[in-house]
């Protein structure tokens, strides 16, 4: 019962996304039947935030080798060229690749986006915390600048990759969404940015991509996944 309170919530939000584990069975299922990929060979990479809420997400983890982590604050590939590089020489021989990426939002049973109840919290807290605190620095300021610090890196180069869409952000109406939204996109062009920097290095025909939003719910329950893109890469043709 109270996870289909929670699917009411989440697809009144999200009318597209699917139970998390059943995204990774669909997907699975179309990387073997349609695509002709031996399961049985390829290494995952994932550029999805830090947060410990997402390690149980999906059975990906359970069923691929891997994985190969990427991202860092915010879901944002961090490991760059190098680390897509290493990635590709990582890959099981007549393997393939898979990359599993994007940023994740928190709702509440009654439907409050950026928010979740985490194991053994009595109060909700943030989530994506990385993203809502951006969030809450554009708002307070709108001419605030992030300062690029060793001591911060990760959170201000997230808050800088999202300077451009401040504006579409805060005039959102619902701006949590919309911040999760606008880093998906730049996990996207950087994904596929660093794979074509890089694609000599991969000795595999085939590179699966699947991105979209993870949508956490409560301690116990299942996620959420809503994609946003998928596509098997022929290396090749890139």
């Amino acid at each position: 019962m109270l996870q289909r309170t929670f699917e009411a919530a989440v697809t009144a939000h999200f009318p597209e996304a699917l139970d998390a584990k059943d995204t990774s069975i669909r997907y699975l299922g179309k990387l073997q039947n349609e695509y002709n990929i031996d399961i049985s060979k390829v290494l995952m990479a994932t550029s999805l935030c830090s947060d410990d809420i997402n390690i149980p997400s999906t059975t990906f983890f359970n069923v691929l080798f891997g994985p190969f982590i990427m991202g860092g604050l915010g879901g944002l590939p961090f490991a760059g060229v190098t680390g897509m590089t290493a990635f590709a020489h990582h890959i099981p021989d007549e393997g393939s690749a898979f990359i599993f990426y994007g940023p994740h939002i928190g709702i509440t049973i009654n439907g409050e986006l950026g928010k979740m109840y985490r194991p053994r919290q009595d109060k909700p807290g943030n989530s994506c915390g990385a993203l809502m605190l951006a969030l809450d620095r554009f708002k307070s300021n709108p001419d605030y600048q992030p300062v690029i610090k060793d001591e911060d890196y990760q959170q201000m180069k997230l808050e800088e990759s999202l300077l451009d869409d401040r504006e579409e952000i805060l005039a959102a109406s619902n701006s949590a969404r919309a911040i999760t939204e606008a880093t998906f996109k730049q996990i996207d062009k950087r994904i596929h940015e660093y794979l074509r920097t890089t694609k000599a290095e991969f000795h595999v025909d085939k590179v699966a991509l699947l991105g979209g939003i993870i949508i956490n719910t409560d301690y116990g329950l299942d996620d959420y996944f809503a994609v946003r893109n998928f596509e098997v890469v022929n290396m090749k043709e890139l």
